[in-house]
C-alpha cells in the first residue's frame, strides 16, 4: 500500500507577519465561517442558497468576496491553505458583512472528499500555482485524480471555470479535463478564452501579469 501523502499542489503557507487586526480576525472570525471538519452537505451550512459555490485557492480573498457580494443567495465555499490570504480574505468578509462565505484554511482535496456527489453548482480555480518547471509539473493542481473529483462533486450542468497566464497551464488543463469525457467545453472562438467572462472579476494579483501569457478563461460544463 502506497502511505505517501499526495503532493502538495501549494507553496509557501506564510510569508510575511500577518497585521494586528488580521491575525484578530483569525482568532475570532475564523472559527465562525470555518468549513465543517466532518463530512457534510455544504447546503446545511446556509440552507436559504439558491446555488453552493467553491472557489480552490482563492489567494486573499478579492475574487471570492465581491463575488459573494454579488450573489448574496449563494453560499461561496473558498479554500486556501496560505495563512496570509486567509487573513486577508477574513478581512473582506468582516468590512462587506458577508453571511454567505465559509473558508477551508488547508488543503482543498481534504474538503472535497468531505462532501457528497453532485453538491456544488460552480467551481473556479483562478491562476493556482503553475509550477512551470517541467520537473514540478506534478506537482500542479490539476490532475486526472483532482479532475475526477470535481466531476463527482459538480451537478450535472455545473461549472468549472480554470484561468491562468501561463500558455502551457491552459494547454495542459484543457488535455485533462476533456480526456475524462465528464467535461464539455463549450468555446468557439478566441475571444471565448481570451476575453475575461461578463462575469469575471479581477484581482491585483491578475493585475500583475507574473505568467508568459495575456490571461486564458477555460469554461467547463459538466456533461
Amino acid at each position: 500500500m502506497d502511505s505517501h501523502p499526495p503532493l502538495r499542489s501549494f507553496g509557501r503557507l506564510k510569508s510575511r507577519p500577518i497585521k494586528p487586526r488580521q491575525a484578530a480576525l483569525m482568532d475570532s472570525l475564523l472559527p465562525q465561517v470555518r468549513a465543517p471538519l466532518d463530512n457534510f452537505d455544504p447546503k446545511t451550512l446556509l440552507p436559504d442558497a439558491r446555488e453552493v459555490w467553491l472557489e480552490i485557492g482563492f489567494g486573499g480573498g478579492e475574487h471570492m468576496a465581491a463575488q459573494a457580494a454579488r450573489s448574496p443567495d449563494t453560499l461561496i465555499i473558498g479554500a486556501e491553505p496560505f495563512l496570509n490570504g486567509v487573513a486577508s480574505a477574513l478581512r473582506h468578509v468582516e468590512e462587506a458583512g458577508l453571511r454567505n462565505v465559509r473558508i477551508h484554511d488547508n488543503d482543498v482535496r481534504d474538503l472535497m472528499a468531505r462532501m457528497p456527489d453532485a453538491c456544488l453548482d460552480r467551481v473556479f480555480v483562478l491562476f493556482p500555482d503553475p509550477w512551470p518547471k517541467a520537473r514540478h509539473n506534478k506537482r500542479r493542481l490539476i490532475q486526472a485524480e483532482t479532475i475526477a473529483e470535481l466531476a463527482r462533486l459538480l451537478k450535472p450542468g455545473g461549472r468549472l471555470r480554470f484561468a491562468t497566464d501561463w500558455a502551457d497551464y491552459a494547454d495542459w488543463t484543457l488535455e485533462r479535463v476533456l480526456a475524462g469525457g465528464q467535461f464539455a467545453w463549450p468555446a468557439e472562438r478566441a475571444d471565448d478564452w481570451r476575453v475575461p467572462p461578463a462575469d469575471h472579476i479581477t484581482t491585483r494579483y491578475e493585475e500583475k501579469r507574473l505568467g508568459d501569457c495575456a490571461p486564458v478563461f477555460l469554461d467547463f460544463v459538466r456533461a
